[in-house]
């Protein structure tokens, strides 16, 4: 059987300079990393934005997800090389670029195996991007241990800040999944080993740094940001932060380089910004800011995607990304699968291949919550997509579309697994129409689901109750304390970014379709100063993962001419 891996060695790709090219960037203008990737500096990125006219940009988001994978990111490599396939007997279209998330490596050794796509829509070099790529996590791990060592060494040599040891929030991380490192003790290497304490790690994509790098506008705005990250509070409970300790300019040099875009290319060369990866729960979910504006200077359309579906995905790109960047999309592509529709209807996930018309359409309930929240909340113009999967029947198919249809959502199915941007035309002509048509983009300015100027408590209830249907939340004493304390301290106006479970509405994963009625249980409440955002802990929410009982590393090899196999 053909994989995605022997598609992507296959592949003939483009050098990267002429991949540049197509962006009107001369070989001057980047920094090759080998003949297949490149960063591409601010500064150039800068001067390409004054000569711009800034691009159309289309969000990919998702229904709730399940076990059975639905192919969000497959979708975004498809849709941008179907725009492509489409401008060619359709110039006026122009040009489509993909910004999208760089994999962590714990997913990569851990469950989910490659991210860079799939079939044939996939961006290359894989085995790179998925991989070590150009570096940029391992800058960003650096940078947030930097701030943990000399926090450490600070209360060493004195504790000038009075830093209390108990109320450390700053973990070292890694970009490995390693349960073993949810709990550790530090510092017991005697007098000079540091002051005893328990401590954990997280993997790198949960770190506040990954969050503060993908939102970040400039060197200046990072640096200021690494500055307000509160690494701990001191015995009178005062905010401890990197600029307190004198760490953010180190940090800076750190992440400087690392700072800059990575351009690629997708199989069929369409050009891909792949930066920056912040989780999906603990943080927005999305691509570097960066990524996106590098994008929107240089195409005519970006095709970019937020993470997990579309409550917690789009919800936190629109909220949080959108509202800072000063961006908005002129549509959204919801994915959906005949399989998801139908284990929302009910049917054990084993089972969801088997052909059921009926559990289609009762699994329709999920899908048009995504969509009248996209509509109704953002004003924004939703097209379903229909990752089709060989298992899906003709029958199945048109119920749903037509089921859609009625109540005026525009759906269509696409095959961009199997046949690339070819398989992606009717995915590119509907979204080419939502976007351009009379209600194309929404409102100018963007139409959010709260504003930033209401107590945080009443934020998170409005999400809970708008976005996932909920009768409430529920806020024990010691998260009101909390929030009372941060909007003492000045974050009062932050926006909100909840971590909950992606498989429901509610925070219950088991409970499928479109729920209500239930109640939002916030466990914890954690500020997030660098990046901007308190983070609302709904739930069981997991930092650091742990490798499953048949990690796919076990798959993963390398032949003795030097080709890797069963990356994916």
């Amino acid at each position: 059987m053909t994989t995605d891996m022997d598609i992507a060695l296959s592949a003939e790709l483009d050098p990267i300079v002429d991949v540049a090219a197509g962006l009107g960037l001369d070989a001057k203008d980047i920094i090759p990393h080998g003949w297949t990737k490149a960063k591409v500096p601010i500064d150039v990125l800068d001067r390409a934005a004054e000569n711009a006219t800034d691009g159309r940009l289309i969000l990919v988001t998702a229904m709730s997800p399940t076990p059975a994978g639905e192919g969000k990111t497959t979708t975004s490599i498809g849709l941008a090389d179907g725009l492509n396939e489409l401008a060619r007997s359709r110039p006026e279209v122009g040009q489509a670029v993909l910004a999208l998330r760089e994999p962590s490596m714990g997913p990569v050794f851990g469950m989910k195996g490659g991210a860079a796509g799939g079939g044939y829509a996939q961006v290359v070099p894989m085995e790179d991007i998925n991989l070590h790529f150009t570096g940029d996590f391992a800058a960003i791990a650096a940078a947030n241990n930097l701030a943990a060592t000399m926090l450490d060494n600070h209360i060493h040599f004195g504790n000038d800040l009075d830093v209390d040891p108990r109320r450390i929030h700053i973990r070292r991380v890694v970009d490995l999944n390693d349960r073993a490192l949810r709990g550790v003790v530090v510092g017991l290497g005697g007098i000079n080993g540091g002051v005893p304490r328990e401590d954990a790690f997280d993997i790198v994509v949960a770190s506040e740094v990954m969050a503060v790098f993908c939102l970040a506008t400039s060197l200046k705005d990072l640096k200021e940001r690494l500055g307000r990250i509160v690494l701990a509070h001191s015995r009178a409970r005062e905010p401890i932060t990197v600029a307190d300790i004198g760490a953010a300019g180190a940090m800076t040099a750190l992440l400087r380089n690392a700072l800059a875009p990575n351009l690629v290319q997708s199989l069929e060369h369409s050009p891909a910004f792949i930066h920056g990866g912040p989780f999906a729960n603990i943080a927005h979910g999305c691509n570097s800011l960066l990524a996106t504006k590098a994008g929107l200077a240089l195409g005519d359309w970006v095709v970019t995607e937020a993470g997990f579906g579309a409550d917690l995905g789009a919800e936190k790109f629109l909220d949080i990304k959108c509202r800072t960047a000063g961006i908005w999309p002129s549509a959204v592509v919801v994915v959906a699968t005949l399989r998801a529709l139908k284990y929302h209807g009910g049917v054990d996930v084993k089972d969801v291949n088997d052909t059921d018309v009926d559990a289609v359409l009762e699994g329709m309930s999920n899908l048009e919550l995504h969509c009248r929240n996209l509509r109704e909340i953002y004003g924004l113009t939703p097209v379903v997509c229909f990752n089709r999967f060989p298992t899906d029947t003709d029958e199945e198919m048109r119920a749903a579309i037509d089921h859609l249809q009625s109540i005026g959502v525009a759906a269509v199915e696409s095959t961009h697994w199997a046949d690339g941007g070819k398989g992606a035309l009717a995915l590119a002509e509907a979204v080419v129409d939502a976007a351009t048509g009379s209600d194309g983009g929404g409102e100018s300015g963007g139409r959010y689901s709260y504003e930033l100027d209401r107590p945080l408590e009443e934020k998170i209830r409005t999400i809970a109750q708008r976005i996932y249907q909920a009768a409430d939340v529920d806020l024990p004493a010691k998260v009101k304390r909390k929030l009372r304390q941060f909007t003492e301290e000045g974050y009062g106006d932050a926006p909100i970014c909840v971590a909950k479970t992606q498989y429901s509405l509610s925070t219950d994963g088991s409970l499928r379709g479109a729920p209500t009625g239930h109640i939002i249980e916030v466990k914890d409440v954690r500020l997030s100063a660098g990046a901007g955002f308190v983070v609302v802990i709904a739930g069981d929410i997991m930092t650091m993962p742990g490798l499953p009982r048949e990690p796919s590393a076990l798959k993963i090899d390398v032949t003795e001419d030097g080709n890797m196999t069963g990356l994916f």
